[in-house]
């Protein structure tokens, strides 16, 4: 059983990485608005917001080292919010900064390390240095401004009145009735409705109403807008709008219009009996203690408790034990089906056999259907991960002293949470690639004629049962004759290799370890290393990485992935006398192998299928997997005994052929194969196989720390009947084979035993 300390203390890492992710995406926006000098204050509001709640989630948790920083962090936002400093490019590197050692601080509290943190005790001073206030009074306006007005003013709405008189805003006065129980829900509405004509300041009541249940308030408004388009705009919400008159040339102000008592009337004619007046930090206000006929009975009360919320935070890992329950019931769909098939060949049994097929496939649809549910929970939209890079991005480019533009596209393309998570180091180092290897300088950009602020293009969408995501930068481009040189000097490949190699295989170079075209070492890259564990760790999640890049125009890297690694289907074939299991995903079709079609091109046999050329990989040599014993076992069995057993041994050895081959002269005919035809990308591999036994979904069990470090097996499955079955991983045999790796053990003439 867990113990209820430990659940509330996941909650607390899960809504604390929630709220950092969320304030990440909030800084970015500011970043944006500051550098097109389009500053909305609520998203300052809102970073104050997300870091006041981590300061007291931290502080219920005992996580003083995240409580100190938001401390700190509060008073910069709060001095920010209300005007005493500036935003600048200094302030928000601290901001973001503090996203960054907020991730790091929640690792080391969900770790349990208690070790020194020097980095945030520098960024606490710096923070305390930066946040002092420096003062700021209303500015000498024109506007017929009461002063009982300003003194009931908040210090977040005096500085928003003092920041939009001083830009040349006009201030309007609207009038709205609402009725008390809709009020916050009416107030939220004409909010969004005003805002995109401007800002709402503060709201005070007028102390009339058309009953005891209502309440009328004066809205002070700041607005570019003409009085008509307002009146228009805001009509259908109820609002009359007036403009507050300015002071005349004699310093004494207009009277307002009738039907419109000015601001200062209202204050002075106070609010209605039992209704108080609360501005929180966006300036809304509620109504609180209404007239007791308003209140309404108390069971209609108690029904306001409910949570708004309809989510709920689950640990990947539990979803992953459902996940091996489905693959059980698919087990036990696997042997009702089979006893369908039994008693459908008993006569006597034909009335109990469709009752049992009916049950079969029902259970066969509400299973599809758990199955597609659990997967559609375990998505995720890959956002997650790119605001993170977003932020990598303005870090490193800063670094870099270059002038970076990110554009991000399908950020809602989802995949398998999992993956999400392991995606995040390979994108961040590519991307990082990307801005110190392809993006220039300012000046070499401008002498080229490129503009001075590069652009790297983040893209993802879905391909099938594969999720695609692309890195693509207007930089210099990789420079081949560099990348050569490097892999002379490392041993990678000898003079002769160089001059028969593909441009292709030479770009390939770069997921070589210690190959870098960077004569000089910085702290963002150079040495070497990185883009061979990239390329690692996508193998792993079972996708593949290409490079194209064109000198002066720019790089892409296009990575493709599965959805999801949880439960797949899969295409299960024989080799030999063993069984594995090829994921659909990589499936694009099954033929019958013609040994006649089959011809050497540079030690490796290739086909020709629907007009281009296909490798192939004989997967029995591949493993060391004796064919001649399968034949003979099963001839073994059709003739019976161990005289059949030697008969099959004769009728093979008989068989054999020149070119070292066995064959079986069963009814005039060779023993067939098939090719199963595996692409990964634009990546195809033809890998032979002894039998096609069918289709099936699977859940994929991890081979154990014993056998993680064993290429070509992403794992294994179990098939009923006690069968197992290894599950084949595609990606990593296509790119192994492809480059060579089995060139000598694809060839007919090596022998096998």
């Amino acid at each position: 059983m867990v113990d209820s300390g430990d659940r509330a203390r996941e909650e607390f890492f899960s809504e604390a990485q929630e709220i950092v992710e969320g304030l990440g995406r909030d800084l970015l926006a500011l970043d944006e608005a500051v550098r097109t000098n389009k500053v909305d204050p609520d998203v300052i509001n809102d970073v104050f917001r997300a870091v006041h709640t981590l300061k007291g989630l931290a502080g219920l948790f005992g996580a003083t080292r995240m409580a100190t920083l938001s401390h700190e962090l509060e008073e910069l936002l709060d001095n920010l919010r209300l005007g005493r400093i500036e935003i600048s490019a200094s302030v928000l590197d601290l901001l973001f900064r503090s996203v960054e050692l907020y991730g790091r601080i929640l690792q080391n509290e969900k770790d349990g390390r208690d070790a020194p943190m020097p980095e945030v005790d520098d960024l606490l001073r710096q923070l305390h240095q930066d946040a002092g206030p420096s003062a700021a009074g209303l500015p000498d306006d024109n506007y017929d401004l009461d002063p009982g007005l300003l003194s009931v003013l908040t210090e977040y709405e005096e500085h928003r009145l003092r920041t939009n008189i001083a830009s040349g805003m006009t201030l309007f006065r609207l009038r709205v009735q609402f009725h008390l129980a809709t009020i916050d829900q009416a107030l939220d509405d004409l909010k969004i409705t005003a805002k995109p004509y401007g800002e709402i300041i503060t709201y005070l009541p007028t102390g009339a109403g058309a009953d005891q249940d209502s309440i009328e308030l004066d809205i002070l408004m700041a607005s570019r807008a003409p009085l008509e388009e307002l009146q228009r705009a805001l009509h259908q919400a109820g609002a009359a709008v007036e403009e507050i008159p300015r002071r005349n040339n004699n310093g004494h102000g207009r009277v307002a219009p009738p039907g419109m008592p000015s601001m200062s009337a209202a204050l002075r004619g106070g609010a209605p009996t039992g209704v108080s007046r609360a501005v929180d930090l966006t300036g809304s206000m509620s109504a609180a203690s209404p007239p007791s006929s308003a209140r309404g009975n108390r069971k209609g009360e108690l029904s306001s408790i409910r949570s708004v919320a309809q989510t709920v935070r689950v640990d990947i890992h539990k979803l992953d034990r459902l996940m091996n329950i489905v693959g059980e019931l698919a087990l036990v769909r696997s042997a009702l089906g089979r006893l369908v098939e039994r008693l459908r060949a008993a006569p006597t049994e034909r009335e109990l056999s469709l009752d049992l097929h009916r049950l079969q496939r029902t259970f066969d649809r509400h299973l599809a259907q758990m199955q597609a549910g659990i997967l559609e929970v375990r998505m995720v939209p890959l956002g997650q991960v790119f605001d993170k890079l977003a932020r990598v991005v303005r870090q490193i480019s800063r670094d870099a002293d270059k002038l970076v533009n990110l554009v991000i596209t399908g950020a809602e393309t989802e995949v398998d949470k999992l993956i999400v998570e392991e995606l995040s180091d390979p994108l961040m180092h590519m991307m990082r690639n990307a801005i110190d290897h392809g993006i220039e300088s300012k000046s070499m950009r401008e002498a080229v004629g490129k503009p001075a602020v590069g652009t790297i293009a983040l893209n993802a969408f879905q391909k099938g049962n594969h999720v695609v995501i692309e890195i693509e930068d207007d930089g210099k481009g990789i420079d081949v004759d560099k990348l050569l040189d490097a892999a002379l000097r490392r041993g990678v490949m000898t003079p002769e290799d160089a001059r028969t190699t593909s441009y292709r295989e030479v770009l390939n170079l770069i997921f070589q370890p210690g190959i870098s075209t960077k004569t000089d070492v910085s702290e963002i890259s150079g040495r070497g290393v990185g883009m061979d564990v990239v390329k690692t760790n996508i193998s792993k999640l079972g996708g593949v990485i290409d490079v194209h890049s064109e000198p002066g125009i720019g790089t892409k890297m296009t990575v493709t992935l599965p959805i999801t690694l949880a439960i797949i289907s899969a295409l299960i074939v024989r080799v030999a006398d063993r069984l594995f299991a090829i994921p659909l995903t990589n499936v694009q079709e099954a033929v019958a192998l013609d040994e006649a079609t089959v011809r050497q091109i540079d030690g490796r046999e290739m086909i020709t299928l629907r007009n281009s050329t296909l490798q192939l990989c004989y997967l029995a040599r591949l493993f060391g997997l004796n064919e001649e014993e399968e034949l003979s076992a099963r001839i073994a069995g059709l003739l019976g005994g161990a005289r059949g057993g030697s008969a099959a041994r004769a009728a093979v050895s008989g068989g054999r052929r020149g070119d070292g081959r066995a064959t079986l002269g069963l009814q005039g005919g060779s023993k067939r194969k098939y090719i199963v035809v595996a692409s990964v990308g634009a990546r195809r591999l033809g890998l032979v196989v002894s039998t096609l036994i069918g289709q099936q979904d699977v859940v994929i069990k991890a081979l154990g720390p014993s056998l993680s470090s064993v290429r070509g097996f992403s794992g294994a499955t179990e098939l009923g009947d006690q069968r197992i079955a290894l599950v084949l991983d595609a990606p990593a045999l296509i790119e192994e084979i492809l480059h060579g790796g089995d060139r000598q053990r694809s060839d007919p003439r090596s022998t096998h035993g």
